[in-house]
């Protein structure tokens, strides 16, 4: 018997729940996840609360960024233990060298794998002090991007196209046109970065203009505009992202204790605007994962040194 063809229902809606980040702190918010059992226990919130992806980013125990292939294998292993939800790691680095990336890539073999498309200025100004609170070039290079996108193919993991601006969204033809980007593609549109695009509701109807026909997409909006780009996403049909690494508080300004308080709210926006919230299982058919074979995890190599 021939199997029906996956069609999909636009009422659904993928949330995403992006748990730590790299850049907020327990000074700034109490319940920032730092270790794989403590990231771990808020995917369990997030899930409960209706997240069917976790964006992850790797700490060490006091907080600050690490890269190490074992820290990622710790806490894929910790949420397994908890929840089915669908794992999505993060691959952002300033540096060239994307070493570490490519190889938790290939040991760990999360469903999906988050790819910055394009250099820029990637900044944070403070209006009462007059001051860049940072101030930074985060490069991109088509070589590193292929370097990444090689190591997913290999490892059957499905790159996330994170796109803080239109040339990101557009540049991603050449890649088309190589081979070692495949379709069905995943979109995320951040807003609200300095260097980036704006927290625009035509924003965001410009970069789904821009993507191909049939493409996935959901909107990342940073700080408090996150809760009105949410509202905009669910309005014009696209999937949603909250969590501590987007924006810290709740809609009437209190912050948040934990992911799973976000994603609650997350969730009754969803519902609220008429649509619906996507089980794992949805998810997988919407993001496409079943043309993607992730196999058996790698045994991690030794930890190396972090400087």
């Amino acid at each position: 018997m021939t199997e029906k063809p996956f069609v999909r229902d636009p009422d659904l809606v993928v949330i995403t729940c992006a748990v730590t980040g790299v850049l907020a702190n327990r000074k700034q918010c109490p319940g920032i996840p730092y270790t794989p059992v403590e990231i771990a226990e808020e995917a369990k919130r997030a899930y409960d609360a209706g997240a069917s992806v976790l964006h992850i980013h790797a700490r060490q125990d006091d907080g600050s960024p690490t890269f190490s292939p074992r820290v990622f294998a710790d806490i894929k292993r910790e949420i397994e233990a908890r929840c089915p939800i669908l794992l999505n790691f993060s691959t952002g680095t300033i540096l060239e060298d994307v070493s570490d990336q490519c190889a938790y890539i290939k040991e760990s073999r999360p469903h999906i794998a988050a790819l910055n498309m394009g250099t820029m200025n990637y900044s944070k100004y403070s209006e009462n002090r007059r001051a860049f609170v940072f101030d930074m070039i985060f490069p991109n290079t088509y070589a590193k991007i292929i370097r990444m996108l090689e190591a997913m193919n290999e490892a059957g993991v499905k790159p996330e196209l994170e796109c803080f601006d239109t040339g990101h969204t557009h540049g991603i033809w050449p890649l088309l046109d190589m081979g070692v980007l495949k379709k069905p593609l995943q979109f995320s549109f951040i807003v609200n970065v300095l260097g980036g695009i704006p927290p625009l509701v035509e924003s965001l109807q410009l970069q789904t203009k821009i993507m191909p026909a049939g493409s996935e997409w959901e909107v990342i909006g940073i700080s408090k505009c996150g809760w009105r780009m949410i509202g905009a996403a669910l309005a014009l049909g696209g999937n949603i992202r909250a969590g501590l690494e987007d924006n810290l508080y709740l809609p009437n300004g209190e912050m948040a204790r934990s992911n799973g308080d976000l994603i609650e709210v997350a969730a009754r926006m969803t519902r609220d605007c008429g649509r619906k919230v996507a089980t794992v299982e949805q998810a997988k058919q919407i993001l496409g994962l079943d043309q993607f074979h992730p196999g058996p995890a790698r045994p991690a190599q030794p930890a190396r040194a972090v400087s």
